[in-house]
């Protein structure tokens, strides 16, 4: 009965996921892209140094999370198991050419980026300690002033980041001890599972600042050391570079394999894999955003257009790269975990194999604490940021479980249920920041003629004529 139902569901969205990024994803995400990126004149680019400056800065305000800390928590969700994993997926699955579409979706998504995470600085709220907080369910509310949307959005992003992305990173844990001679395929994913649940459990019980505490540490040490073990390889074997960028583009281009087969495509795999990696245009990242002390919202855009460039430029094409220089031809049986560990076999012998085991790890857990981040702040907006012990301590015990469940799951269904709801929070989100562009227009210009003028930016809602009422920036 059991197995029929997971048969029943699995085909099920699996098929919701193909239509979707079939015939409304795509389009909505690139086209928006595109948009954002004109109308903003192109800020990813222009104010990349900009945001590198401001990351550096102490917190504005004493009572609020430094953009430095928040740029951690949402590099921690967006830097993850999309981007050891998910590549070689994309790339087993789609071809070299998805590498290609997986940086055109990065490109245009930085400055869907930097818009979500403008509005969430604008319409952020006080809480009673006189910290802040935000993200789009708080913008729908004070923006369009339609609550029903904002509640849908938190009970979608509740959904994506406690259920579907944390299923796919505890999946992609337990997947990557198949390499090793003691996997027992009945028994090792529910002992992974059980410890994974237990030591994720103890992390989150000391709550978002904690959660923000951990990431702050762990982050930047795994981002090094994984970047450090990429570029070896990759110099090691730089002869065949050419080769694979030629690959890369060549594939990325072939129409004719595209339309033929669209589901398996360059393209659909390459932006599926590149949203789930970046999460531009879902909002979940603009939560983070909304937390932290800056004297201008133009300055946390920023810090969300560098947080997507370092985890699709930097971090995917590393692993890309990895992947592409090892030899090992990619085949769609060893999507996943299996090409990446193949591929570090053969070129750095047990120890890559080990190493990247670990990394993995490191990525994955810290993706889970991250996502939780992003669960509580739905929650926390649904109780009108007074959630009852009850509702805590339920929400706590079924990620809990999800976390234990996904280690036991089967590729193609923890990633179809992530395909799926991270598709629907764009489907809220995107078309709600293009009606909400024109503030965020206007703080940017604000911002760049303060800079002009020699000044430290500092945002006054009348500067743009902001008819809403907001907690902060009178």
């Amino acid at each position: 009965m059991l197995e029929t139902i997971a048969a029943a569901y699995s085909g099920f969205i699996g098929s919701i996921s193909n239509y979707l990024y079939t015939y409304i994803l795509i389009v909505l995400l690139v086209a928006g892209g595109i948009y954002f990126t004109v109308r903003t004149k192109f800020v990813q680019f222009r104010f990349l140094p900009e945001s590198i400056r401001i990351v550096m800065q102490p917190s504005e305000d004493q009572n609020s999370i430094s953009a430095f800390k928040t740029l951690m928590v949402s590099t921690a969700s967006r830097v993850g198991t999309g981007n050891i994993a998910g590549i070689s997926t994309a790339i087993c699955l789609g071809g070299t050419g998805a590498v290609f579409w997986m940086w055109v979706t990065a490109l245009l998504g930085s400055a869907t980026a930097f818009v979500e995470g403008t509005l969430a600085q604008i319409y952020k709220k006080r809480a009673k300690d006189g910290s802040c907080y935000g993200g789009p369910a708080y913008y729908i509310e004070q923006a369009l002033k339609q609550r029903w949307l904002g509640v849908l959005f938190a009970v979608v992003m509740i959904l994506t980041y406690m259920v579907g992305f944390n299923l796919v990173a505890s999946f992609n844990i337990a997947d990557s001890l198949k390499a090793y001679s003691f996997y027992d395929p009945t028994l090792t994913p529910w002992i992974v599972g059980i410890v994974l649940a237990v030591v994720f459990l103890v992390c989150i019980s000391g709550g978002g600042k904690q959660i923000a505490n951990i990431t702050a540490v762990l982050v930047p040490v795994m981002g090094v050391l994984y970047l450090a073990v990429t570029l070896f390889v990759v110099f090691t074997h730089i002869s065949l570079i050419p080769a694979v960028f030629a690959s890369i583009f060549r594939n990325a281009f072939n129409f004719q394999a595209i339309f033929g087969g669209f589901v398996g495509s360059a393209l659909m795999q390459g932006i599926k894999r590149g949203l789930f990696s970046n999460e531009a245009g879902i909002g979940a990242a603009a939560c983070a955003a909304g937390s932290a002390g800056v004297s201008h919202p133009a300055k946390q855009g920023l810090v969300q257009v560098l947080s997507v460039f370092i985890d699709t430029i930097v971090v995917c094409t590393a692993t890309a790269m990895l992947l592409l220089c090892s030899g090992v031809a990619p085949t769609a049986e060893a999507a996943g975990m299996p090409f990446v560990q193949q591929a570090m076999a053969d070129t750095l012998g047990q120890f890559g194999v080990i190493f990247i085991t670990v990394a993995l790890f490191l990525f994955a857990f810290t993706t889970l604490l991250g996502n939780f981040y992003y669960a509580e702040t739905g929650l926390s907006y649904l109780f009108n940021q007074a959630p009852s012990r009850t509702a805590v301590y339920i929400q706590r015990a079924i990620a809990t479980v999800v976390v234990c469940l996904g280690a036991t799951m089967q590729l193609t269904v923890v990633w179809d249920t992530a395909d799926v709801l991270m598709g629907l929070m764009a489907l809220i989100n995107v078309p709600v920041i293009f009606l909400l562009l024109k503030p965020v227009i206007g703080c940017l210009n604000d911002y760049i003629q303060q800079k002009k003028a020699g000044k430290n930016p500092e945002f006054k809602a009348a500067s743009i004529g902001l008819k809403e009422k907001v907690d902060f920036w009178n």
